[in-house]
């Protein structure tokens, strides 16, 4: 079956690694946080075709819980990407890195949380904003991380 893998087909070299960047990304309003190198994740090749514009965010907040991705998720970047319509994009607005949804209304980019409960605002009300990179998909714990083995 074309396209399919199995994990007994993977081998070590079908594995990349991906700078995880921390401390964590914002999903939410921005706070001042200083972003730095905090790791590496290894990853199938096919889940990150891009391996040097690719990069895996901490998330701190829950207001993308409309997109899924919550608390102390993982969301997995790629910069190569192009972001469209209602593309969950990191954007750096007033200079701190962020995770928001992309959305056009009226010809009009906006930066909105995918939560009811935060407002929407437009690209231009910001003093600096930029779109960094386009998730591409995101990680979830399902077990407590302070059980994880290292």
């Amino acid at each position: 079956m074309a396209g399919l893998y199995r994990i007994e087909d993977l081998r070590s070299d079908d594995l990349i690694s991906i700078p995880i960047m921390g401390p964590a990304l914002c999903a939410g309003f921005p706070s001042p946080a200083d972003d730095f190198l905090e790791g590496a994740l290894e990853l199938p090749r096919w889940l990150a075709p891009n391996p040097p514009a690719t990069f895996a965010w901490n998330i701190a907040g829950d207001s993308m819980r409309g997109a899924g991705i919550f608390d102390r998720d993982l969301a997995v970047t790629d910069r190569s990407l192009t972001p469209i319509h209602r593309s969950v994009v990191v954007a750096i607005v007033d200079g701190t890195m962020s995770l928001k949804r992309l959305v056009f209304e009226d010809g009009r980019p906006r930066l909105t949380f995918d939560n009811s409960d935060m407002p929407a605002f437009a690209v231009e009300e910001m003093v600096e904003g930029e779109i960094w990179g386009v998730v591409r998909f995101s990680i979830r714990w399902h077990i407590a991380r302070a059980g994880l083995v290292r």
